[in-house]
């Protein structure tokens, strides 16, 4: 990302000359925070096409639209990993969306455990976080945020060609990069529970899975937030777009 340059997320698929009108709280921030006027630059993308370099049309006092000039960078896709979590209460899952998007997740995936205490989630506000983070650290993708589900629902329906990783501090492998070692790159999901752990019901089912892999994060347990830094840098390193 080029210095002091703003990066702005659009909906609409992108291309050369297309004229895409701003929400209301884009032109707010574009025309009332960051106080650009008719013909300033910024960059743009819509989690398909790259990033294209766009110039700010004016339409009235607090409306506006960009016009999309040409492609900057093409589509990276990312790695192939669904982020499932537990949800923690809202400041500290604001966080655990920036981070994994930063981190290049493909998916936000809340799921309740017996033991989770937060039970519900506003997928907007998730989604606005990962927008957030996505236009601030120069990510092209955009997470999709899947729906709150029950982990035994979602554990049902996994298809098993995807990995699952979870966290757990009882992993019989107590060195998590050699735990790791023995996996493929690929198509990947990786699992936090909440701050209390999973059940024993829970964690026999997840370890009865083939396609189940315990993770140790080492002696210190962390919370929720660390551990989705801590485990997604791990697998980037070993498995993701960090070879």
């Amino acid at each position: 990302m080029r210095a002091n340059t703003i990066r702005l997320y659009l909906e609409q698929r992108l291309g050369d000359g297309l004229e895409v009108a701003c929400t209301r709280a884009q032109a707010n921030y574009l025309l009332n925070a960051m106080h650009l006027s008719e013909g300033a630059e910024i960059l743009v993308f819509d989690g398909e096409t790259g990033e294209w370099r766009a110039r700010l049309s004016r339409q009235k006092r607090n409306a506006c639209s960009v016009h999309v000039l040409e492609q900057t960078r093409v589509q990276e896709s990312g790695p192939d990993i669904e982020y499932l979590f537990a949800p923690v209460k809202r400041a500290r899952l604001d966080f655990i969306a920036q981070k994994a998007t930063e981190m290049g997740v493909a998916a936000l995936c809340p799921v309740l455990t017996r033991l989770t205490t937060v039970r519900r989630v506003n997928r907007e506000r998730l989604r606005a976080n990962a927008i957030e983070a996505a236009e601030q650290c120069g990510v092209l993708r955009v997470p999709q945020v899947c729906e709150l589900r029950p982990l035994s629902e979602m554990l049902d329906r996994w298809n098993p060609v995807r990995a699952l990783i979870y966290c757990d501090e009882a992993a019989p492998i107590a060195a998590p990069l050699e735990a790791l070692a023995g996996l493929k790159p690929g198509p990947l999901g990786v699992l936090v529970g909440p701050e209390s752990g999973f059940d024993p019901g829970e964690r026999e089912r997840l370890r009865s899975l083939d396609f189940v892999t315990p993770l140790s994060l080492g002696p210190r347990v962390m919370r929720a937030d660390t551990a989705a830094v801590s485990v997604l840098a791990l697998v980037n390193a070993v498995l993701g777009d960090w070879r």
